[in-house]
């Protein structure tokens, strides 16, 4: 199955699951003309990598030699034979790699993210990793998994593409349509040097974390890189040499980045016997009114220290220094206004403020508030055609702050153990659920603060459009009486004060 066709029925699947404006479907995207070639994109501050010259690539053999023209012809021969389906997936995924396996990314999440339901015995069953298409599959894609998985994601293919820069730039190898011109490519023509292959280095760095991320999604996901990398030579965009180079060091790249990930402590974090003891810790500090799930029976909290997973622009002191100060005390007057806001809202909301509340959902089924702002960045950036390592520099300052800003609220939940508005006042009926956490803060806000702050600085021509927009975000988790409006305020400041960690790298990494 193409990926397009995959892609599409994943759409059709996802929606049959999801109410009408709750969540964008994906844009339909066409190849374009990338005009900015950022030459020293290879010199580009990178994450896991120590640079883009720490892995080597080897040169590749002259325009002038023998190999090289029989390259030439053996990419004519493929191209004049490719199919209509296989000209189709040249143009596909010619429209920007990057945010073609972003859409893969944010699909997967979709599917996987479903908890799982009570066993006959009252307990719940836990995915298991070296289980993962038995019920309940592996990974249970909530807000959290989703947002480091995106950030993994979108760093392998940043790191990738430094250093795939590095060497195009070495090298200089033109593109197959500038060495013969009897080859005319289906996608438009560029002065980017083609060896490695940008391509072949996104499918495989994309591929192997995903796979790492998703892992009963292997064969799909080895099938899609496939396919992404042979649709090169139906466009006519690289010979096999590139498309070789760019496969081998992106799975150098996503090696890497699955070693960090298998030691960012995320194994630790649906530790269930270490929740006594933060509880016991709560009550130490005067938290005596603590948050109990309000599943029915009782659901072990999720990922109750996912605040331990390791941050990308800063610390953990950071993080304990930056925590915010404790909620409105339970029954003060502060608190009871809040409560009371809610109770107006649980009896009567416009039109508009369920409008917003169901389409800032992201819950069950969906890709989460972090897919959803991905999801954004991915419209910003083929609005202004960039080429696909500054899509990729995009990505990953985005998503890495939206990881961060997860462990953020991870923390401030489970230290303060706020009860959720309905479990104070069980009149409050809430509109899309009540999420297995504590109250403060609230994740969307968090989410959506680092996400507008990271985006205004890479668009700033919308930032006026972003920051309307995580206010709206988090404002629907008030309408919908899932949070207090404090949470949602804090929540947002907080979540701002880690994008600013991440525009803090924006602004050193040598892109600007």
């Amino acid at each position: 199955m193409s990926i397009s066709l995959r892609i599409t029925l994943l759409m059709v699947l996802f929606l049959g699951f999801t109410r009408c404006d709750k969540t964008p479907v994906n844009p339909a995207l066409e190849p374009y003309n990338e005009t900015a070639l950022d030459a020293n994109g290879g010199t580009w501050k990178t994450y896991i990598l120590s640079s883009g010259s720490e892995l080597t690539v080897p040169a590749p053999e002259l325009s002038s030699s023998d190999s090289y023209t029989a390259e030439l012809a053996d990419l004519k021969a493929k191209m004049a034979a490719a199919t209509s389906e296989q000209k189709e997936a040249a143009r596909f995924w010619g429209s920007n790699g990057v945010l073609r396996w972003h859409e893969i990314a944010r699909e997967l999440a979709a599917e996987y993210n479903a908890a799982p339901k009570v066993n006959p015995d009252g307990t719940y069953p836990v995915p298991d990793v070296n289980n993962p298409t038995n019920y309940p599959r592996f990974p249970f894609a909530n807000p959290p998994y989703t947002s480091r998985a995106l950030a993994l994601l979108a760093i392998a293919q940043y790191d990738a593409l430094v250093t795939a820069w590095n060497y195009k730039f070495q090298y200089t190898r033109l593109a197959p349509y500038k060495n013969d011109n009897s080859i005319q490519p289906l996608i438009p023509a560029n002065d980017l040097p083609s060896y490695p292959s940008e391509d072949a280095v996104i499918a495989y760095a994309s591929s192997e974390v995903l796979k790492f991320l998703f892992p009963g999604e292997k064969e799909f996901l080895t099938a899609q890189a496939e396919e992404h990398k042979e649709s090169r030579l139906w466009a006519g965009a690289n010979v096999q040499s590139d498309l070789d180079a760019g496969e081998a060091l992106g799975k150098l790249v996503a090696e890497r980045v699955i070693a960090y990930a298998k030691t960012d402590k995320m194994g630790q974090a649906n530790n269930q016997a270490g929740v006594t003891q933060l509880r016991s810790d709560a009550t130490a500090r005067g938290i005596t009114e603590q948050w109990t799930s309000r599943d029915i029976p009782s659901r072990p909290p999720m990922l109750p220290f996912f605040f331990n997973v390791k941050t990308w622009n800063f610390d953990q002191a950071t993080m304990i220094a930056d925590r915010p100060a404790p909620p409105p005390a339970i029954g003060s007057a502060d608190f009871n206004k809040a409560l009371d806001e809610l109770r107006g809202f649980s009896k009567s909301r416009t039109r508009e403020q369920q409008r917003i509340a169901n389409y800032w959902a992201d819950g069950t089924g969906t890709y989460t508030p972090p897919g959803h702002w991905d999801r954004k960045a991915a419209e910003l950036i083929y609005e202004k055609q960039m080429n696909e390592i500054r899509s990729a520099r995009v990505m990953a300052l985005l998503n890495a702050a939206m990881e961060d800003a997860g462990v953020v609220c991870w923390d401030t939940k489970y230290y303060y153990l706020l009860p959720r508005p309905s479990e104070v006042d069980p009149s409050i009926e809430t509109c899309t659920g009540i999420p297995n956490f504590p109250a403060y803060t609230s994740g969307h806000s968090t989410f959506s603060g680092a996400a507008a702050e990271v985006l205004s600085h890479l668009f700033p021509e919308k930032s006026t459009e972003l920051q309307n927009m995580a206010k709206e975000a988090s404002e629907s988790r008030i309408y919908g009486c899932i949070h207090y409006r404090f949470d949602s305020e804090v929540g947002l400041t907080s979540g701002k004060k880690v994008g600013q960690y991440a525009v803090q790298r924006a602004l050193t990494d040598g892109a600007e």
